[in-house]
């Protein structure tokens, strides 16, 4: 997406790793442990559990499983990594939410369409607008920022995109519309540049001149380069004054449309995981490090690695357009949405206002305060 996609991705996708997260604490438990929308009933009290949390725990527990696909595997990303943490911090058992998240790296869109999973994240808007125009059951609930990801970095000897033309740039799965843009408005002529399908994720052939540059992901390679103290060049969308979006959350729609609250409540909980994580950096990747080692993805996603990743991508949620993490507006979409008709080649795209819900995410908050049920 980023939605942070890590040097080794395409390993993750082969792992077919998976584990059940299961929702330990019930309601049942909740007169010893006072869980959030479990409310027990206070010692001493005379009073029975509110009917309302009695409610909410019971309506959560009725969806039975969620399915989160992580097509990125540990990614220290918004919209991969708080799902990930709020299963370890206990927000999703609070909430009486049985979760279980699939970090295999598969197509999580396709599952989530066919509804054999429920959430899912992309990378950005135009990923969802690319896929709506064939699939019409996903609905994005959440948009993490207002910075395209994406960036093109090259050897050195790059001074400008210009340069390109009589030289190869790579890319990986498709020529984004935001890369699309970014040559455009940088007067490259595209006849006169080699374009090469990349399979492997290492920076460094920009170094060594296997291409003379690569459209990436800016949280990711470039910060691998900086970290070897590597010499190359990087353009960046806002450079070029291309804007986008940074990461999206997609969820079944028809299973929106028949478990709304229990989708608010999903929602919810991975939201107050981000902000732990925007709040406790360090610890959070910390967190997600263990995760990955323990599910034999260590290797794949280092703590170095996964640290770099999301000092940059934290700052693209801390300076979202849209002001609370996760919230969206049709405004933040549509400067992509014009590069997706221009450079997407999809035929019939859907109105913005098709592809998401502009309220679910606004209404978790009160103020600046995400509203988490008392205990």
């Amino acid at each position: 997406m980023t939605n942070g996609r890590e040097g080794t991705l395409m390993a993750t996708s082969s792992a077919e790793t998976r584990f059940r997260i299961t929702a330990t604490l019930t309601c049942v438990l909740a007169a010893t442990l006072t869980l959030g929308a479990c409310s027990a009933q206070p010692a001493g009290s005379d009073t029975a559990p509110t009917d309302a949390a009695s409610d909410t725990c019971q309506r959560n527990k009725d969806a039975g499983k969620i399915t989160y696909i992580s097509g990125y595997g540990y990614s220290a990303s918004a919209g991969q990594l708080d799902v990930f943490l709020a299963e370890e911090l206990g927000y999703f058992d609070e909430l009486c939410l049985d979760v279980e998240i699939n970090a295999s790296g598969a197509n999580g869109q396709q599952l989530v369409a066919s509804g054999q999973a429920q959430f899912t994240a992309l990378g950005s808007a135009s990923d969802v607008m690319l896929a709506a125009a064939n699939s019409k059951n996903l609905t994005a609930v959440a948009t993490y920022g207002t910075t395209p990801p994406f960036s093109i970095f090259g050897n050195e000897k790059l001074k400008s995109l210009k340069d390109l033309e009589g030289g190869s740039l790579g890319y990986f799965i498709n020529l984004t519309p935001i890369a699309s843009a970014m040559l455009d408005e940088a007067g490259v002529d595209v006849s006169k540049v080699e374009m090469v399908k990349m399979t492997n994720y290492d920076p460094t052939v920009v170094v060594r001149g296997q291409v003379d540059a690569i459209v990436g992901y800016a949280s990711n390679q470039p910060q691998s380069l900086k970290a070897q103290d590597l010499p190359f060049s990087e353009f960046l969308p806002a450079d070029l004054g291309v804007e986008g979006t940074y990461n999206v959350m997609e969820v079944n729609s028809r299973f929106l449309a028949e478990h709304r609250e229990v989708a608010a409540d999903f929602m919810r909980a991975s939201l107050k995981a981000l902000q732990y994580c925007l709040d406790e950096s360090d610890a959070c990747i910390d967190t997600l490090a263990q995760l990955a080692e323990d599910n034999n993805q260590g290797a794949a996603f280092p703590r170095d690695q996964l640290a770099r990743t999301w000092e940059v991508e934290s700052a693209w949620v801390r300076e979202s357009a849209g002001g609370n993490p996760g919230v969206q507006t049709a405004a933040m979409w549509k400067p992509e949405y014009a590069l997706v008709e221009k450079y997407g080649d999809v035929k019939d795209l859907p109105a913005i206002e098709d592809m998401m819900d502009a309220d679910l995410v606004a209404d978790l908050y009160d103020g600046d305060a995400l509203i988490w049920p008392a205990k």
